[in-house]
């Protein structure tokens, strides 16, 4: 018997207890006593003790998508946040999709537009317009796409691990059970109008599935060129944009890039920001005069505080999967509270992009007249730019 093998294992080390969470700061506030949900808690501290800066009755602005009912199929998944989650958020709805590689989100078109933004994997898109022009094209992670609405498209994961992706509906009332599906109309068509329709025998629908399709598992598609079909020619106007094409605005903690119409011309009525911020920065304080803000965040963790004018402000905490939003024009910040890389997507309905700074419009009154409302003068603030520079360092 070796020595090595007479020493004592080294024990395992105790797991660090973490207290749970309370509603207390400094003197304010008291323990709970009664039923507690210390992990749910935990994700929301600003909501359970609330920073003495918040004020007066504010709506929720904070849905997570973990809450949202998942719906299953062979060859994935989908869960939405509509009105009925996030009932402040009343001009946009999301949808969070999962495909297999050969998943399918089956034929359809919708009475609102879809914005989308890859999350991860890679999809292949295809679409016709009103003209009988034609759309294929493939997108991974980073890039978007955008079908008005009314225009028939699919969606199919490719391999090797399918995709993920955030879908953006410009109606906050827009709803998954309202999509236009192809079987779903077929089923709901007698066999011999789709005869006459398409010039064939009734019993080439036999085949009809029993139950509309939504998401299934279908073979993965071939090359890109193997699914091209010319149609009456290309769309004019591209309904794909690769993020890897535009250079990010970059600051000293973190950068932006802004997509709309001006860049993304297919893009009419979803305008958005991809955000980037570093631990110990902050998307600087700033409202938006045209349209409310809805929030995906998709890395890292948040606090957002929004002034909603008469006294009122209330504080948010958020992390990977949730949804926020704020109406327009109330004020707000996003700090990055975690230790890695914050990044969420700020989306608008609105064919462009428009937000303004605190920090410019200070900067850029006269300083006496600031000087006369705060006491203090706005030229001891950072220098600040013309140009859109929206996170600032901590």
């Amino acid at each position: 018997m070796t020595n090595q093998e007479t020493m004592p294992m080294p024990q395992a080390a105790e797991p660090q207890q973490v207290a749970p969470p309370q509603p207390i700061d400094g003197k304010r506030g008291a323990s709970i006593l009664g039923p507690t949900n210390p992990a749910r808690e935990a994700q929301d501290r600003d909501l359970l003790a609330a920073p003495i800066t918040d004020k007066g009755t504010v709506p929720n602005f904070r849905w997570s998508f973990a809450d949202s009912h998942n719906h299953l199929e062979q060859g994935g998944w989908g869960r939405q946040t509509t009105i009925r989650e996030l009932p402040a958020a009343t001009t946009i709805a999301g949808v969070n999709m999962r495909l297999t590689p050969g998943g399918a989100r089956e034929m359809h078109w919708h009475t609102s537009a879809e914005w989308a933004y890859m999350i991860a994997g890679q999809a292949r898109i295809t679409a016709i317009d009103e003209n009988g022009c034609t759309f294929q094209d493939d997108v991974k992670a980073g890039d978007l796409w955008n079908f008005p609405a009314g225009i028939p498209h699919s969606i199919q994961g490719l391999e090797p691990e399918g995709c993920e992706f955030l879908l953006v509906f410009d109606d906050g009332n827009f709803t998954e059970e309202g999509t236009f599906l192809l079987t779903d109309w077929l089923i709901h068509t007698p066999k011999s109008v789709l005869a006459k329709n398409f010039g064939v025998s009734e019993s080439v629908f036999d085949s009809l599935p029993a139950k509309p399709l939504w998401i299934f598992q279908a073979p993965v598609p071939g090359t890109l060129e193997s699914d091209r079909v010319a149609g009456a020619g290309p769309v004019p106007t591209s309904f794909s944009f690769h993020m890897e094409g535009q250079e990010p605005i970059r600051t000293h903690s973190g950068s932006v890039r802004i997509v709309d119409s001006k860049n993304f011309p297919a893009a009419t009525t979803i305008a958005t920001a991809i955000v980037e911020v570093e631990p110990g920065g902050m998307r600087e304080m700033h409202w938006h005069p045209n349209a409310q803000e809805w929030q995906f965040y998709l890395e890292g963790q948040a606090r957002m505080t929004v002034f909603a004018a008469d006294g009122r402000a209330r504080t948010f905490d958020y992390q990977a999967g949730d949804v926020g939003c704020v109406p327009v024009p109330m004020g707000h910040y996003v700090e990055n509270t975690g230790t890695t890389t914050l990044r969420f997507l700020e989306c608008f309905r609105s064919d462009h992009y428009e937000d303004v700074s605190l920090r410019q419009w200070l900067a850029f009154s006269p300083a006496e007249l600031v000087k006369a409302h705060l006491g203090f003068d706005a030229s001891q603030f950072a220098p600040v730019s013309t140009h859109k520079t929206p996170v600032v360092p901590a």
